[in-house]
C-alpha cells in the first residue's frame, strides 16, 4: 500500500525537487528575490504546502548552500595525496559556483553548517589528520581555500582587472605594466597560482 501523503503535499513532489527548483529560481531571478511563496508557485503548490518540504526560509537557504557544496566535492578524500585532494576540492568548488553564480554571495555570507556539509568536511579533516595536520589547522585550511575561491569569484567580475587601465602608462607604472602584459590579470592563472601557493604553504604544518 502506498504511503499516505500528509495534508497539503503534492503527489510526486520531493524535497530534492523543491531544492532543485529553488536553485533554478535563484539562478533565474537572484537569491534576493527568492521567497517561499515564489518557490511554491514554481513547483505548483500552495504557499503553505511548501513548508511540508522545507520548514523555513533559513532551511531553504541552507539547502541551497548544501547543494552547491555537495556538488563540488565529488572525489573522496585521498590520504595518499592530501595536497591533490585539496586542489581538487578548490577547483570543483569553483566550477560549481561558476555554474551557479547567484549562489556566490549567499555562500560568502552563510556558512555551510548542514549535516551533509559537515560530513564532507569531516572526511577532508580525516584525510588531513592522516597526513599529520591537526583538526584545528585542517579546518583553517579548508576555510582558507573556500574563502579564496569565493573571493576570487566575487572580485573577478567580467574578467577585467584594475591594473589594465594603468598598463597604458608604461613609463609611470613599468612594473605593473609588465605584470599585466605578462598575464597577471588572467583569472585562471591567478587562481592556479593562489591555490598552489596556499596548499604548498600548508605542507610544513602537515609534516612534509
Amino acid at each position: 500500500m502506498a504511503a499516505r501523503r500528509r495534508q497539503g503535499e503534492r503527489a510526486g513532489l520531493t524535497a530534492d525537487q523543491v531544492l532543485d527548483a529553488a536553485v533554478a529560481l535563484a539562478e533565474r531571478d537572484g537569491v534576493e528575490k527568492l521567497s517561499m511563496r515564489r518557490l511554491a508557485a514554481e513547483v505548483g503548490v500552495e504557499a503553505m504546502t511548501i513548508y511540508h518540504y522545507v520548514p523555513s526560509k533559513d532551511a531553504l537557504l541552507d539547502g541551497i548552500v548544501e547543494r552547491v557544496v555537495a556538488e563540488a566535492v565529488r572525489v573522496p578524500p585521498d590520504a595518499a595525496d592530501w595536497q591533490a585532494m585539496l586542489v581538487t576540492y578548490a577547483y570543483d568548488l569553483r566550477a560549481s559556483l561558476l555554474a551557479h553564480p547567484s549562489v556566490v554571495p549567499l555562500l560568502a555570507t552563510r556558512p555551510a553548517v548542514t549535516t551533509a556539509t559537515a560530513r564532507i568536511v569531516e572526511g577532508i579533516l580525516e584525510a588531513l589528520g592522516r597526513a599529520g595536520l591537526d583538526p584545528v589547522n585542517g579546518l583553517r585550511l579548508v576555510h582558507a581555500l573556500t574563502a579564496l575561491v569565493i573571493g576570487q569569484l566575487t572580485t573577478q567580475g567580467d574578467g577585467s582587472d584594475a591594473g589594465d587601465d594603468l598598463a597604458v602608462d608604461q613609463e609611470r607604472f613599468p612594473l605593473l605594466s609588465q605584470a599585466v602584459a605578462g598575464g597577471a590579470a588572467d583569472p585562471e592563472a591567478r587562481f592556479a597560482f593562489a591555490i598552489e601557493a596556499l596548499v604548498a604553504g600548508a605542507a610544513p604544518a602537515a609534516g612534509d
